[in-house]
């Protein structure tokens, strides 16, 4: 059938499997949301309060679903509005189409209205991107954009359509939803290496990143530690593949990881590494990282392999297949010294974490127990960037996989609200939101979106009236020079600004009240905001300082000079 380049956006857009799209019009996409509207029984369009909170609505819609999350911005700001968003997807490898409209053809070049060079902006942050030039390219470059954005490690694709090229008409086909581009296997060969290797072992440790979480290996993982007698511990991407009532699970390690989880890793002499890269903040001083260890690296991303850590074997394979094989291949082991010593520093663990709660105000460990007994094990929960979404990495009990939502790579203040919608709107389920009072400043106009849409988020915010992540370092590190992190300046009344949104709005001041005000925002049956007032200075602990190692870690308070 003939249609117009903005149908056939649309058309393809469904026939890849689109249910909802995020995104706001504009003079440069205004044809494309005229398609939308003929759409509108087939396709939803979430009208966001701004194109960064779109875009976080698609990459959170990814995130929830592991599907393609889909955006939309018409030109120049519009489109320079969602480069935080896919930097954010880029570096969290979360599969997105951007698909942004640009002034016509003939004046591409010319410094039009409100034109820019978009795929030359986002050229470092995209894993592809695309200018449409003909329409009679455009289906097959929108479903090229799928299968890049979901193949092998996943990420942002931006496809950019000149104004010419969405009125233009042209032969509509249907075709079938693309597939995952094929992955290498991993060669026999090596995987007789590394069950060699794990035979050898006497402290092994199991060690994912969120490439496990992309790959679907939760099953495996826990398969793999349980055959071998391993303890596991993750990065904070990997979060929720391995659910933290598994006894051989020790949580997150790095900067701000358990402490039995980062000290296990540094006295193992074997680290079986799944879909993680060695950030810098998982490893610290990467010349004193793992001393006592071999390293096998199995990971989707060949690119990674030795890139940040040297290994004794790296495989760039499907990590699904390679785990499956390996678990064919490799023995049953028991290894009750190392399991003896996880245990103890399991319980020193405990020990530090009864001293460090040990108060009568509200913690940020006791508001998270407190609304984790309102959610299910499959609730989203998503959280903003700061000391809130440690806490959260650190103890909230997420059970299933794709249930944590959150900013890592990038570190995105202002990712969480428009990450709600979307990961709601992904799961059809209430959706937790944490985050804090700076984080939430800075894209709270989302809160509009919540309520027209009526999405089911909860809000709490962590709120200490600091930017707690910074004043926390510069207590630590930079002489208590409190340097513009300081907001009690700020007069925002949360309660009274959900009120104006459209939402009902509670506070919370004293632990007594926390239970039943906590009971009676979840049974509301609408978006609703939780305002918590926390101490200034309760501090993310452990900490690694940053270029440091094991040695040097900080567990509590007493331990600051």
């Amino acid at each position: 059938m003939i249609l117009s380049g903005a149908e056939i956006v649309v058309e393809t857009l469904i026939e890849q499997g689109t249910k909802t799209v995020f995104g706001y019009p504009g003079g440069q996409v205004i044809n494309l949301y005229d398609a939308l509207y003929e759409y509108r029984d087939r396709i939803e369009h979430i009208l966001t309060a701004h194109e960064q909170g779109a875009s976080h609505a698609a990459d959170g819609y990814a995130r929830a679903s592991g599907e393609v999350g889909v955006v939309i911005a018409t030109s120049g700001p519009g489109a320079t509005n969602l480069v935080t968003g896919l930097a954010t997807a880029y570096l969290d490898s979360i599969p997105v189409v951007a698909i942004t409209g640009n002034v016509p053809n003939s004046l591409i070049g010319r410094d039009s209205f409100q034109e820019v060079d978009i795929t030359g902006v986002t050229l470092p942050i995209t894993k592809h991107n695309f200018l449409v030039k003909s329409v009679d390219k455009l289906a097959d470059t929108i479903r090229e954009a799928f299968a890049i954005a979901k193949s092998g490690r996943p990420g942002p694709v931006l496809v950019d359509i000149p104004k010419d090229v969405q009125i233009a008409k042209f032969e509509y086909t249907s075709c079938p939803v693309v597939e995952k581009k094929s992955q290498k296997l991993a060669k026999d060969e090596k995987l007789a290496i590394a069950v060699k290797m794990i035979a050898e072992a006497e402290k092994p440790y199991i060690y994912f990143g969120g490439g496990a979480v992309t790959a679907n290996v939760s099953e495996e993982l826990c398969a793999l530690a349980d055959k071998i007698d391993a303890p596991i511990g993750c990065t904070m991407m990997g979060l929720s593949a391995v659910p933290v009532n598994h006894p051989r699970y020790l949580g997150m390690e790095g900067m701000h990881g358990h402490y039995a989880s980062s000290v296990a890793q540094d006295e193992a002499d074997l680290i079986i590494t799944i879909g993680a890269r060695f950030s810098d903040r998982a490893t610290g001083n990467v010349a004193k990282y793992a001393r006592r260890a071999k390293i096998i690296h199995i990971d989707a991303d060949g690119a990674e392999l030795n890139k940040n850590v040297s290994v004794v074997l790296g495989m760039e394979c499907d990590i699904k297949n390679a785990l499956q094989r390996l678990l064919n291949l490799i023995p049953e082991k028991q290894h009750p010294d190392w399991n003896a010593r996880i245990a103890e520093l399991k319980a020193l663990e405990s020990e530090q974490f009864e001293r460090v709660t040990a108060t009568d105000r509200i913690t940020p460990y006791a508001l998270i127990q407190e609304v984790a007994k309102h959610t299910n094990s499959d609730t989203p929960i998503v959280t903003d960037v700061g000391q809130h979404q440690m806490w959260v990495a650190q103890f909230y009990p997420f059970q299933n996989s794709r249930t944590f939502i959150s900013s890592g790579g990038l570190g995105t203040m202002g990712f969480g609200l428009g990450a709600a919608i979307g990961s709601a709107k992904a799961t059809g389920k209430k959706t937790v939101l944490f985050t804090g009072d700076g984080s939430f400043g800075m894209n709270l106009n989302e809160l509009a979106t919540v309520t027209a849409e009526n999405i089911p988020v909860v809000i709490v915010i962590m709120n200490n009236q600091v930017l707690g992540m910074v004043r926390q370092w510069q207590t630590l590190f930079f002489d208590k020079h409190y340097s513009n992190t300081d907001l009690h300046c700020r007069k925002t009344d949360f309660v009274k600004l959900a009120d104006a949104f459209g939402m009902k709005g509670y506070q919370i001041t004293d632990l007594a009240d926390m239970p039943a005000v906590i009971e009676q925002a979840f049974a509301e049956n609408a978006p609703v905001l939780i305002d918590v007032k926390i101490y200034q200075d309760e501090f993310v602990l452990p900490m690694l300082p940053p270029g440091g190692c094991i040695e040097d870690i900080i567990t509590e308070r007493n331990d600051i000079s």
